[in-house]
């Protein structure tokens, strides 16, 4: 068991971490910091955490591992912030959705430290935000990505993979370059879509979503996402998000061309391969 973790974000992500530890008797305190006292209490009569402070040396003291669990675009405030508190006594990892600037700030502002942070990213999440919506089982089954640099040390891969196998994540590891791409294509794209499609349909007609079906609000559910977080991932991963809209573009040109073409059989073609392939990934 481990004496003590510290998670800097108590939100959807950072109290669903912290309500599966406690749930599971992996630590002895589950401590939480923010800038929100009262959110913070709150959060504390949740039972999402133990205890809590707003002070960041008293929520880094004697932790065993800090869990970094708010946007990507502050981070390096908060690495500036526990830069001066941290020793090889403490392992610091991540939940943030982009991992190659993640780890140019690391280096840039822990330096010599920089071997103490471990990336990640879980793959999991819901459209709400807050510690209101913590959910114990959010990693259970789901994908955690690790991220490792050249200088963690092997013990300290295993401390972050083994804290995600214990709340019930799925673990695997590749090169922060491969996780950006990835993730570009099947996260990032994606929500783009969707934040896209609702204010298309804003422009072009107010009071049309009184008549959208089930596909419009299926498709649409991700728009619903924190608006600072994505904000932030779009920074953070933006040649990769670039590309990739970039490249489904092209695809909307294709089908563009077939309707205009009424060209059914490319038209059956591109429908009936998408249908296989996404039908094949339900089993």
């Amino acid at each position: 068991m481990i004496n003590k973790i510290t998670i800097i974000g108590v939100g959807l992500i950072g109290g669903s971490l912290a309500l599966a530890l406690k749930e599971r008797n992996l630590a002895k305190v589950v401590f939480g910091y923010g800038r929100d006292q009262s959110r913070l209490e709150e959060a504390q009569k949740s039972n999402i955490i133990d205890t809590f402070s707003t002070n960041i040396k008293e929520a880094i003291d004697e932790a065993n591992i800090v869990v970094i669990a708010t946007p990507v675009g502050t981070f390096k405030d908060i690495l500036n912030q526990i830069e001066p508190l941290i020793s090889s006594n403490v392992i610091i990892t991540d939940v943030g959705s982009t991992k190659s600037n993640i780890v140019n700030i690391v280096n840039d502002v822990l330096r010599d430290k920089s071997s103490y942070f471990i990336p990640a990213h879980p793959i999991a999440g819901k459209e709400r935000s807050g510690f209101e919506v913590s959910d114990s089982k959010l990693y259970d089954g789901k994908k955690v990505i690790i991220t490792p640099q050249e200088t963690n040390s092997p013990e300290s891969i295993e401390v972050i993979g083994q804290m995600w196998k214990n709340v019930g994540a799925d673990v695997d590891f590749m090169s922060a370059e491969s996780h950006d791409n990835l993730l570009g294509m099947t996260s990032h794209l994606p929500h783009m879509l969707a934040f896209s499609l609702v204010n298309y349909l804003v422009d072009q007609n107010p009071n049309a979503s009184i008549y959208a079906g089930g596909g419009f609000k299926d498709f649409s559910r991700i728009a619903s996402g924190d608006a600072i977080m994505w904000r932030d991932i779009c920074l953070q991963n933006k040649n990769q998000i670039m590309s990739h809209i970039k490249g489904y573009q092209s695809t909307l040109d294709d089908l563009l061309k077939a309707i205009n073409d009424e060209d059914s059989a490319k038209l059956g073609q591109l429908f009936t391969t998408a249908k296989k392939t996404r039908d094949s990934w339900l089993g």
